[in-house]
C-alpha cells in the first residue's frame, strides 16, 4: 500500500501541479508531435523514482512512464470537443488502475523497503492534501465544463483565481474537521458559505448560476469528505 500511495502522489503532482495549462493546450493541438507530451511523461517517471528512492524500482518507474504515455496519447488522438470530459474521466481511471496493478505486483513481502511503516500515515495525509489542493480543482473544471459556458459571467471586480483558492481552503478545512472528528465544523462551514453566497445569488436572479454554484459546492464538499474518510480508513487499516 505504501508503494501505491507514493506513486499516486507522483501522479497527482505530475498531472495536476507540474503540468501548466499551456502544455495541455499544446498537446491537444500537436498531439504526439508535441515535446510537452514527452516532458510530461518523463516528469512522472522521475517523480516515481524520487518518492520510492530506490533504483531497484527502475522498471516500475519505466512502466508508469510508458503506460502514462500510451493513455495520454490515446486520449489526445481520439477525444473530441464533445467527448473531452468523458475522455478526461476515462484517462484518470485508467491511470489509477495501472498504478493499483503495479503496486500489487511490486508490493510483496520480500521487497527491500527503505522506509519505515510508521511513515505511512504521513504519506497518506500528504497525498490526500495534494489531491484536494491540486487535483480536485482540475477535476471539477473538467466535470463542470459543459455548464460553465452556459452561465452568466461572474462579477467583473472579483479577485483573480479567488474562487479556486476559496475552494482549496474550503476542502482543506473539511478534511481537517473530519480527521479531527469535528463534523460540526463541516456543518458550520456549509452554513457560513450559504450565508455569504445568498446575497450574490439573490441579486443575480440567474437560475443557471444558482444551480452551477450549488453543483460546484456539493461536488467540492463531497470530494473533501470522501477523501477524508478514505484517508482515515487507509491509516486505520494499514498503519501498525
Amino acid at each position: 500500500m505504501i508503494i501505491f500511495i507514493k506513486i499516486l502522489l507522483a501522479h497527482i503532482l505530475g498531472d495536476f501541479l507540474l503540468q501548466p495549462k499551456s502544455w495541455v493546450i499544446e498537446k491537444e493541438k500537436k498531439k504526439a508531435a508535441s515535446p510537452k507530451l514527452y516532458f510530461h511523461v518523463l516528469i512522472h517517471g522521475i517523480l516515481v523514482m524520487v518518492f520510492l528512492w530506490n533504483f531497484q524500482y527502475w522498471l516500475l518507474a519505466l512502466l508508469v512512464l510508458i503506460s502514462h504515455f500510451l493513455i495520454d496519447w490515446a486520449k489526445l488522438e481520439f477525444q473530441t470537443k464533445k467527448s473531452k470530459t468523458a475522455w478526461f474521466i476515462a484517462d484518470q481511471i485508467l491511470h489509477v488502475a495501472v498504478l493499483i496493478s503495479l503496486a500489487l505486483i511490486w508490493d510483496y513481502p520480500q521487497t527491500d523497503r527503505l522506509w519505515k511503516i510508521e511513515e505511512f500515515p504521513v504519506w497518506t495525509v500528504v497525498t490526500a492534501v495534494s489531491f484536494l489542493s491540486f487535483g480536485v480543482p482540475v477535476i471539477m473544471n473538467a466535470l463542470l465544463e459543459p455548464w460553465s459556458s452556459k452561465i452568466a459571467d461572474g462579477p467583473k471586480n472579483s479577485l483573480p483565481n479567488a474562487g479556486k483558492y476559496i475552494g482549496i481552503l474550503e476542502r482543506l478545512l473539511v478534511f481537517v474537521f473530519i480527521l479531527t472528528d469535528h463534523w460540526e465544523g463541516v456543518g458550520f462551514l456549509i452554513a457560513a458559505k450559504s450565508v455569504f453566497r445568498f446575497g450574490d445569488l439573490k441579486e443575480s436572479k440567474d437560475r443557471k448560476l444558482t444551480e452551477y454554484i450549488l453543483i460546484g459546492t456539493l461536488l467540492s464538499f463531497a470530494m473533501a469528505i470522501t477523501t477524508a474518510l478514505a484517508c482515515i480508513y487507509l491509516i486505520k487499516t494499514f498503519s501498525p
